[in-house]
């Protein structure tokens, strides 16, 4: 059986029209599973038995459910258990403005890139949309809040899992879903260019990451297999395409490595590369796992490579350290889950 939450207001809309229900109860239907969020169809009160007794049929509510939750200040790391028994992670952020949830969007990932640990377990299965919608839920209802923002940032590449992805993103921004605006969802992509071309037709306006974490082809392709397939002329020409076509602002995240990445050379480099673009650089201090050699840039160099960055007019923060005292790196939560 297939989870209720797969649904967008449209599918359930059809659904509901071919069992002789009416426009309205999709309304009210998507009002119980998003606002009031029910843990049973027996909760409704407002739509009649036999349409009931008809949702219970065919959908599931929940299919996955929290596995372990690890926290420190200002931070909680989730690990969930799928219907299939494998696991996925998502990371609340609790800022200023509002509660950010990472989410995942596969069970592993294909990406290869070396200094990543869910790379480093290779990809199992596409996430279904629901499977995405529920990591929301399963939050909200573990803390009783209310997620603002989500970055789909988690384990897996979104790129990769497009179609899952795109209708994860129309459902949790539904007016009478989740309500999570536009602007508040942002996803990350290592560099699958096709991809990128494709999400700049995407209706909604959501934001866009590039994980990028080197200047040139010669330290990309070391650290990040992709840029084999897609080197950096052909990113930064499709990514200067996705600007003009949307107007939108991009991310460039780039975790500091010692030793590799983090030269005055490479924030030269890196400067040039995104000048001129309607961009800002997310600087990201290396959260170091037992699996991966390589080692955190020191305090002096990041902010060495900050200020050049600032010298040449480019937009560049440092990103705030979360969960110091937990299993901080993407995809260590499932790593060491699994390989128990």
């Amino acid at each position: 059986m297939e989870s209720i939450y797969n649904l967008t207001k449209k599918q359930l809309t059809e659904y509901l029209l071919n069992h002789n229900a009416k426009n309205y109860h999709a309304e009210e239907l998507y009002k119980w599973l998003y606002e009031k969020k029910i843990n049973s169809f027996d909760e409704i009160t407002n739509i009649k038995k036999e349409i009931l007794d008809k949702l219970k049929q065919d959908y599931l509510l929940k299919t996955i459910k929290i596995s372990k939750v690890e926290r420190d200040k200002d931070v909680d790391k989730y690990l969930f258990e799928l219907e299939d028994k494998e696991h996925v992670e998502a990371v609340l952020m609790h800022h200023d403005y509002g509660n950010s949830l990472c989410v995942s969007s596969q069970v592993g990932c294909n990406m290869g890139c070396r200094f990543c640990e869910s790379g480093r377990r290779k990809k199992v299965r596409n996430l279904k949309a629901h499977e995405m919608v529920e990591q929301i839920l399963n939050v909200e209802a573990d803390l009783s809040l209310r997620i603002s923002h989500v970055v789909v940032m988690g384990i897996g590449e979104p790129f990769d899992n497009y179609d899952n992805l795109t209708k994860f993103i129309e459902i949790i921004n539904d007016p009478k879903g989740l309500q999570i605006g536009s602007r508040h969802i942002t996803v990350s992509t290592c560099g699958i260019v096709p991809k990128i071309e494709e999400f700049s037709n995407f209706p909604y306006q959501v934001n866009l990451a590039i994980s990028l974490h080197a200047p040139t082809d010669k330290i990309r392709n070391k650290l990040m297999p992709i840029n084999k397939a897609y080197p950096l002329n052909e990113l930064m020409e499709a990514l200067k395409k996705y600007s003009k076509k949307t107007s939108r602002r991009i991310t460039f995240e780039y975790i500091l490595l010692k030793e590799v990445n983090d030269t005055p050379n490479d924030a030269e480099c890196l400067a040039k590369l995104i000048k001129g673009m309607n961009a800002y650089v997310n600087l990201i201090p290396y959260n170091k796992t037992e699996n991966i050699e390589f080692l955190r840039s020191d305090a002096f160099h990041i902010m060495k490579f900050y200020d050049i960055l600032k010298k040449n007019h480019i937009n560049v923060t440092i990103r705030r350290e979360f969960g110091s005292k937990i299993s901080a790196a993407c995809g260590q939560l499932r790593s060491k889950k699994e390989e128990l």
